[in-house]
């Protein structure tokens, strides 16, 4: 394949649909932006640095263009259109933003919380348009309640002697769990489960480190607890994606002898996933995240394979 040239060059970016409850719990308001350099109204985006992924960049540049903390959600569209560099590609996020006050910057020198119909309006380009309008699409919630994790890489079952239940990560699964631990924090987890086995629980053991919380026990889910009774994992799982009182979302780390049988009986799309189009179940590759919310028949699900460049 010859290289791309100067005009067919992709440009990498990301940004966030950024949102807040209306006045008294109404409608929501959408975050629009002023950037000096354009004069125009956009929402918060920018380019990928090295290395990164567009996640993290999304929650990157959502920070330093508004100041505002925010909780990520449901992936938004993916927009394409020309620059001067080639082909600009922006992955967008809904994320609920979080207390703070907007303070101008460089990049930014006006923000308007608006909603969505208004926001729409004052966008300049059509495809910013689009972003705004993907908000309210009535077919499902736009903010997660569960993050389904499959542990990571733990060598290879053939050479492990000791009871499968103690088998451990290996250096490819620990540094899965390292950046599990860098980018799980974004979704606002509140609360952390496990399946038994030791590396499901050091797994998530960095992410509760750095939170600050406990890892509570979720026998359900081991790959023997749904063999025994799939009901049991499943009624767990309903549960959970009926949501915490904190809104907060629930870590849950399993096994892919029951997370793609779970998400199948669940009713989670995901036969769009690229690789995983034409297969029999849900892809769920270790050191993997489902990203859940909404109820059976009204599910989204956003898979991670993982969070590398």
């Amino acid at each position: 394949m010859s290289p791309l040239s100067e005009t067919d060059r992709l440009v990498p970016a990301a940004g966030g649909l950024l949102w807040r409850p209306g006045p008294d719990g109404g409608a929501p308001e959408v975050a629009v932006v002023h950037r000096p350099k354009y004069d125009d109204w956009s929402l918060p985006k920018g380019k990928l640095e090295a290395g990164e992924h567009p996640l993290t960049a999304a929650v990157r540049e959502v920070r330093e263009e508004t100041g505002l903390p925010a909780t990520v959600g449901r992936r938004s569209l993916r927009t394409t259109y020309p620059v001067p560099e080639g082909t600009k590609r922006v992955d967008y996020w809904v994320m609920r933003a979080g207390a703070g006050e907007f303070t101008p910057n460089r990049e930014v020198d006006e923000l308007r919380w608006l909603p969505v119909a208004e926001a729409a309006r004052l966008c300049s380009h059509e495809h910013d348009r689009d972003v705004v309008a993907d908000l309210v699409r009535d077919d499902g919630p736009v903010m997660p309640s569960v993050l389904l994790v499959r542990h990571g890489r733990a060598g290879d079952r053939s050479e492990w002697n000791g009871p499968d239940d103690e088998r451990p990560l290996d250096g490819r699964g620990r540094a899965q769990a390292s950046r599990l631990a860098e980018v799980l924090p974004a979704f606002g987890p509140s609360e952390l489960l496990s399946a038994p086995p030791l590396r499901c629980r050091q797994t998530i053991e960095p992410l509760a480190e750095r939170l600050g919380l406990d890892i509570r026990p979720a026998p359900e889910l081991s790959e023997e607890g749904f063999a025994d009774d799939p009901a049991a994992g499943l009624g767990l799982l309903k549960d959970l994606l009926a949501g915490r009182p904190d809104g907060g979302v629930t870590v849950v780390c399993s096994q892919g002898g029951a997370i793609p049988s779970a998400l199948l009986h669940l009713g989670v799309p995901w036969e769009g996933y690229g690789p995983a189009a034409g297969r029999l179940f849900p892809p769920a590759a270790k050191g993997s995240v489902w990203v859940l919310g909404g109820r059976p028949g009204a599910l989204f699900g956003d898979y991670y394979r993982d969070f590398d460049p």
